[in-house]
This record gives C-alpha cells, sequence and structure tokens, in this order.
C-alpha cells in the first residue's frame, strides 16, 4: 500500500518563539528604558520595524497560509476600527482637547517603563504575525 508521504514545513531556528521570545525582550528592555519620541527610541522603532518589514517582503520567513476571504463574522469588527479610526483622525484635525486622541490618553500610562517596555513587546509580536502572513 502506498501511502502519500505527510510533509511539515519548519521553521527555521531563529524564527521560532523559543528563540523570538528573548530576544523580543531584550528589544521591548531597552526601547521601554528611552525617552518617548527621543531620536534613540525613533531610531529603534525604524530599525526593529525595518527588519520585520524586510523579512515580511523576502521569503526568508516561511508564511502561514492566510484565509481565502474574510468570514462574515470577522467583517463585523472592521466596523468599531473603522469607527475608532474616523474619530481618531477628526480630533486630531481639529485639535480638541475636550475629545483627546488615544495617543493622549496613553501618555501617562507609557510614562513608566513596566508599560512602554510591554507596549515595545506586544508591538514586535503583532508585527511578528503579520511578518507571518
Amino acid at each position: 500500500m502506498d501511502r502519500p508521504e505527510l510533509v511539515a514545513e519548519v521553521d527555521r531556528a531563529w524564527a521560532r518563539p523559543v528563540v523570538l521570545a528573548p530576544v523580543f525582550a531584550l528589544i521591548s528592555l531597552v526601547g521601554g528604558a528611552l525617552p518617548s519620541f527621543s531620536l534613540s527610541a525613533n531610531l529603534l522603532v525604524l530599525g526593529a520595524g525595518g527588519a520585520l518589514f524586510w523579512l515580511g517582503m523576502s521569503a526568508a520567513v516561511p508564511k502561514r497560509p492566510a484565509p481565502a476571504k474574510l468570514t462574515r463574522e470577522a467583517a463585523w469588527w472592521l466596523l468599531p476600527l473603522l469607527l475608532f479610526a474616523v474619530v481618531e483622525g477628526v480630533t486630531f484635525l481639529i485639535g480638541s482637547q475636550a475629545y483627546p486622541t488615544l495617543s493622549r490618553l496613553a501618555d501617562p500610562v507609557l510614562e513608566h517603563y513596566p508599560a512602554r517596555a510591554a507596549a515595545y513587546y506586544g508591538w514586535l509580536w503583532a508585527f511578528w504575525a503579520m511578518v507571518r502572513r
């Protein structure tokens, strides 16, 4: 009896979570220590984001298959996202103090090192998830 050969795509050693978690943690710890909107913080974001962007555009990382189409249930999540984007854009353009943007609301929280480091860590993992698609 001939059985079809099963082949599973294996991630490269450096692309596995056991390797990426400490690397992302180190980048996050450094990024959390940098002052907001400083040259060094911007360079770190551009460097890490640029490297992840390059990995996403290259064939160096095996990609996970994207869904064939957006399901109806998932499409409903676009409505609050679109509404949020419109409110953010309008409050930014009119410069309203009565309705602050999300970045202004997040500033008091992100002034503290642990919160800023956690935000960097979440940003890196979210970007990595997009790279894998």
